[in-house]
């Protein structure tokens, strides 16, 4: 079961016959990834054996509120060197990596808001399916002011294009229901929580009934389409972490007011 009384969040594994449920679990906060939560979600993924009992993994937030709501802002108050903000994408490529790297199917049951963090968590998985009140994006033009790696951008255009991509993050707006179904960022919508959560162990054991090899090959072959290219972009991390707008927008964030962005 999910560990709901820790403030600091916690990540689960559940094991029902050969399907994993992972639960990313830190509801009071609408489920925002803390450091230990993405490392424990890294090393869950990590773990998971080709020939091991799982065969396929469902990856959901606690609760009917949220996927996950992006990283724990507050977290970025101890930023102040140039090594925090690279350390910090190094990190997060290093979960998502393992998320896309894992060696059974994985899909992602989306409710409410899926937004940062966790949405680059969802774009990882194999597939995606959600509930109606599901809202995903990446509002950091409106909040804090920092950017997506090369390779966050390059995950999420994969799945809904380079122009949507770039209206979404320049709108901040967050991608809800329909529309997501519409570009194929979900493939299936549920009337609501439960349905979501038994129609993605559904999925699961139907998807881990085919060929393992047919399905690993697949995964590994689209990775390897996306990375073909290395892309350099530590330039364009720091431009935005180190920046006067960057610390603007996180005290604001966490003061609850507008941001007064300067471009600086």
């Amino acid at each position: 079961m999910s560990n709901t009384s820790n403030p600091d969040g916690d990540v689960t594994l559940d094991v029902r016959g050969n399907i994993g449920v992972v639960t990313l679990s830190r509801p009071a906060a609408r489920n925002a990834m803390t450091l230990g939560m993405y490392a424990r979600l890294r090393d869950i993924t990590a773990g998971i054996e080709p020939d091991g009992t799982i065969k396929a993994l469902v990856i959901t937030g606690a609760g009917d509120k949220a996927f996950a709501a992006g990283t724990d802002i507050a977290k970025f108050r101890d930023f102040s060197t140039p090594e925090h903000a690279l350390d910090y994408e190094r990190t997060m490529d290093d979960v998502l990596g393992s998320i896309e790297r894992c060696a059974v199917p994985t899909i992602a049951a989306i409710a409410g808001a899926c937004t940062g963090g966790g949405a680059a968590i969802a774009a990882c998985c194999d597939l995606r399916i959600a509930s109606r009140d599901m809202r995903f994006g990446f509002p950091i033009a409106r909040t804090l002011g920092n950017c997506l790696s090369v390779t966050n951008l390059a995950r999420v255009a994969d799945i809904i294009g380079a122009a949507r991509t770039r209206e979404i993050i320049f709108t901040a707006r967050l991608i809800e229901a329909d529309e997501a179904l519409a570009i194929g960022l979900v493939s299936e919508l549920l009337a609501d929580h439960e349905a979501l959560m038994m129609r993605a162990i559904e999925l699961a054991e139907h998807v881990a009934g085919h060929a393992p090899l047919t399905l690993r090959a697949t995964k590994e072959g689209l990775r390897r389409l996306r990375t073909a290219r290395e892309v350099f972009d530590e330039d364009l991390i720091l431009s935005c972490y180190m920046s006067e707008d960057f610390r603007e927008g996180l005290e604001a964030f966490l003061s609850k007011r507008p941001a007064n962005f300067k471009g600086r």
